[in-house]
């Protein structure tokens, strides 16, 4: 596998200079984020949090919650490698005001999304993983992510549980008036 250097169980650093990156290693990652709590890896290609620019390849299990959050002063983008999300955004009271259908170039879904405003967002895993490189500009600070109040805590897995099934229901319900 790539050489890392692990910040903490979910967050790995690649260590050399030209960073590649095969199926092992993505094959590793995901067998890594199995054994995590929360379902979730990411593999950093930049050096550290101070970079300006950021990549990251990154596994989620089926069940990860990733809390809505919007960005302040930064945009983002991610091409999926493997698997089927939903990408959910909302405004600011929590109300769903898109949902972009995303899986691999074969799966005729988008496979390529950016995001350029502060939107809050968030992904629903459809798969048993999903697989993506994301690219954002730092450098990191924990101040410039803003977590949606009306969304349960990170840690609140029963609040995520509840929180995830309802969105499904309600993004389920979306697609049905979009397709009227």
């Amino acid at each position: 596998m790539t050489r890392f250097r692990e910040h903490n169980p979910e967050v790995l650093y690649a260590s050399d200079p030209i960073v590649e990156v095969d199926r092992e290693d993505i094959e590793a990652l995901a067998a890594r984020a199995e054994k995590n709590e929360r379902g979730r890896i990411r593999l950093c290609t930049h050096r550290d949090t101070r970079d300006t620019l950021h990549e990251m390849l990154i596994v989620h299990a089926r069940d990860t919650y990733v809390r809505p959050h919007k960005h302040r002063g930064k945009s983002e983008a991610f091409h999926l490698i493997s698997g089927v999300t939903d990408v959910v955004l909302f405004d600011d009271s929590g109300r769903i005001t898109a949902v972009v259908p995303m899986g691999d170039y074969a799966s005729g879904r988008k496979f390529y999304y950016r995001l350029a405003d502060p939107i809050y967002h968030m992904l629903l895993v459809r798969s048993d993983r999903v697989i993506f490189h994301e690219i954002t500009n730092g450098p990191f600070d924990r101040a410039d992510t803003l977590f949606a109040p009306w969304s349960p805590e990170i840690d609140d897995r029963d609040g995520a549980r509840t929180f995830i099934k309802k969105l499904a229901d309600e993004v389920a319900e979306w697609r049905a008036r979009d397709s009227r």
